[in-house]
């Protein structure tokens, strides 16, 4: 920024010492040929009052010389006498006046600008020449020196004023860079310091706080997550532990083939728990199986065909209906849903498929108790159970209804539980396949 700052105002500079030189170098050179204009116009007012002396007097840089009809020079300034004619040119017939730049004249060095007087004379006309230097394109050597020094002033003003006025803007910068290197997994709950000038800082300082709520708000899901986690996976574990210490205490009063079957229901619901969470966690990282169109129709239609439900299932479905996605996991959110309806409904459950501006809807509507409107994010965070759906099923992992979330999630859409005029109403919207619209 500094530099960019420094570049414009040397060009800013620049610009306004060529004004400056063009417009001085203008003035000095109409100055200089009025003052031998004038000059010469004395001399030939004394010519014509026959008072011309032989050595004229002249303004300092201005050289006279009077030639007569036979191109002899008669009258001259000093540094002239003795030299011939400065000048071959004279006025044309009929003029008085005339004037050239010569790079020399006779007799002088370097350029000249020369002005030329037609005098009556009883013997022929005489010719006055007046001769002054040009103007070269600096005008002057102390004129070249002020301007470069003024202007390497302001350069130096300016870029210690832009250097300022940055360092003062990058001192917050500066201090949220600090905030952001103390900041770890341990210590999550810094915020960088938001300055009080309403400019592109601060909204990045805004920025950087709102993803550190976000990425504190995950880290707490994490921690919450890996503790539930951890409780669930211990339960099945010490129940089956606490089962086989009984029984080897007593084996002869045990019942082993009862024990057997209680052990392996404990490492049915841990298996289910590991399968839940490796589900969750390829979710959560983002992998994918081959993405293909799938009908939402005909997979409900299939799934329902190969699985018996013991609760009657009534079906509205609207063929046409396509998604792009992974079918194993669309599955398996369809499943998850049906499961929960099954634990929850009376007699009754019903699955609907339909578009809806351009989403792809599929809804499972059960006909049981229904789930209070305080409590229908609760049934979407992992490990979450309400006590209707414990004592309904006592071996649930918590995980089903996040998982069928998250699935619908990763394809663009999302699950949510929905009024309705009895039971639970679950809605999944996902956008419809492109091509399978056309």
């Amino acid at each position: 920024m500094t530099v960019v700052a420094a570049a414009v105002t040397v060009t800013v500079c620049a610009v306004l010492a060529v004004l400056i030189v063009v417009g001085a170098r203008s003035r000095t050179a109409d100055h200089r040929r009025d003052r031998a204009t004038s000059a010469a116009l004395e001399l030939v007012y004394q010519l014509k009052g026959n008072r011309a002396p032989r050595e004229p007097l002249a303004p300092r840089g201005i050289g006279l010389q009077v030639v007569d009809a036979g191109r002899r020079p008669v009258a001259a300034t000093r540094a002239l006498l003795g030299k011939g004619p400065i000048a071959s040119f004279m006025p044309a017939k009929g003029d008085v006046y005339a004037d050239r730049v010569l790079c020399p004249p006779e007799g002088l060095r370097g350029c000249h600008s020369i002005v030329a007087f037609r005098v009556y004379h009883p013997g022929g006309d005489w010719t006055v020449y007046s001769a002054s230097k040009t103007t070269p394109w600096y005008v002057s050597s102390s004129l070249v020196t002020f301007l470069a020094g003024t202007s390497l002033l302001v350069v130096l003003l300016a870029s210690l004023r832009t250097w300022r006025t940055v360092d003062r803007t990058l001192a917050p910068v500066d201090a949220i860079r600090a905030e952001l290197t103390e900041i770890t997994a341990r210590r999550s709950g810094h915020r960088v310091p938001v300055p009080e000038n309403r400019d592109e800082i601060r909204r990045l300082a805004e920025a950087a706080n709102a993803t550190l709520d976000r990425l504190d708000a995950a880290l707490e899901r994490q921690r919450s997550f890996t503790s539930d986690a951890s409780h669930d996976l211990r339960s099945p574990i010490a129940a089956a532990r606490a089962q086989l210490e009984e029984a080897l205490m007593y084996p002869a009063e045990v019942d082993w083939p009862q024990t057997g079957r209680s052990v392996l229901q404990s490492l049915d619901r841990l298996q289910a728990i590991v399968t839940d969470l490796l589900e969750l966690a390829r979710l959560d990282a983002g992998k994918w199986n081959d993405s293909e169109t799938i009908d939402l129709a005909a997979m409900v239609t299939i799934e329902l065909a190969r699985t018996e439900r013991s609760k009657r299932v009534v079906t509205h479905l609207r063929d046409g209906v396509s998604v792009r996605g992974d079918r194993l996991r669309l599955v398996r959110l369809l499943t998850n849903l049906l499961d929960n309806a099954e634990r929850h409904a009376e007699t009754r459950i019903d699955i609907m498929v339909r578009q809806e501006d351009g989403m792809a809807v599929l809804e499972v509507r059960d006909d049981g108790a229904g789930i209070a409107e305080a409590d229908r994010e609760i049934v979407f965070q992992r490990f979450a159970r309400l006590p209707a759906g414990r004592a309904k099923d006592a071996s649930g992992t918590g995980l089903g209804l996040p998982i069928a979330r998250e699935i619908a999630r990763s394809h663009g859409g999302d699950l949510t539980l929905e009024d309705s005029d009895g039971g639970a109403r679950f809605v999944m919207r996902i956008p419809m396949d492109g091509r399978a619209g056309k």
